[in-house]
């Protein structure tokens, strides 16, 4: 079993992955819908909105403090090699540094700055807003997942 310090670091982990499988999830499964559901002009404003308000130090500091734990949990995984937790503990990490933290910088951020480049009253404002939020929306499922396997793998470690 892991214990001390590396126990805390896995609990941590555990939580970090968690609150933000489900930050994703409130989107994958009702913000976007109700976006979508507006018109085009003030869903493009709304998202907008919200992601000016996500790179705040209460989403950014979840979000990217579980990615720097999960990379040091990563390195002192293979320093220390735990006996029957290693290979979930790897797992944990790789899920959310590439599945979370990855997909987040190179799928879900660069359609965030394109939105922006929108006006939202042009003509093709429509159908880029209905192809960015299905788009949008398959990346977070993939976001989602991850997390929350992650968070699993963290938890599997611990028993």
């Amino acid at each position: 079993m892991i214990e001390g310090p590396y126990f805390v670091l896995t609990v941590l982990g555990v939580l970090g992955t968690g609150v933000t499988a489900g930050v994703f999830c409130g989107f994958s499964t009702f913000v976007m819908r109700g976006l979508a559901a507006l018109p085009p002009a003030q869903g493009v404003a709304a998202m907008n909105a919200i992601n000016r308000a996500a790179v705040r130090p209460a989403f950014m500091s979840v979000f990217l403090g579980t990615a720097v734990l999960a990379a040091v949990i990563a390195v002192v995984t293979f320093v220390l090699w735990p006996e029957g937790a290693a290979v979930e503990l790897l797992l944990g990490s790789a899920l959310y540094l590439v599945g979370s933290f990855g997909v987040t910088a190179g799928a879900n951020v660069p359609r965030n700055a394109a939105l922006l480049g929108l006006e939202p009253g042009a003509a093709e404002t429509a159908d880029r807003w209905r192809s960015y939020v299905r788009e949008w929306t398959a990346w977070n499922h993939v976001r989602t997942g991850a997390s929350a396997a992650a968070a699993v793998a963290y938890v599997l470690a611990l028993a």
